[in-house]
């Protein structure tokens, strides 16, 4: 499946965050990842990110398309990261 997953973390725990986020999704913006995850490996991510946060102040939120790549995406503005992988 196809997700996009957004975070709001407390300053203390955001570094934490950002390197688990990176070991399953591929980060475009700040506290936005984006990417293919299999069912299994966004349970493992949403177990192991709730470990993390603070539920009382912390927010995570992900997007899901099971259907694959059908989104249109349009960047405005200085584009982060660039997913082209070239060998």
């Amino acid at each position: 499946m196809y997700v996009i997953l957004v975070y709001d973390i407390g300053e203390k725990r955001v570094g934490k965050m950002l390197k688990l986020c990176r070991k399953y999704l591929n980060w475009i913006q700040n506290s936005v990842f984006e990417g293919e995850i299999s069912e299994v490996k966004l349970k493992e991510l949403s177990i192991f990110a709730k470990s993390i946060m603070d539920i009382t102040e912390d927010s995570m939120i992900i997007f899901s398309n099971r259907t694959g790549y059908y989104m249109d995406k349009i960047i405005v503005g200085k584009e982060r990261m660039k997913l082209d992988n070239f060998l």
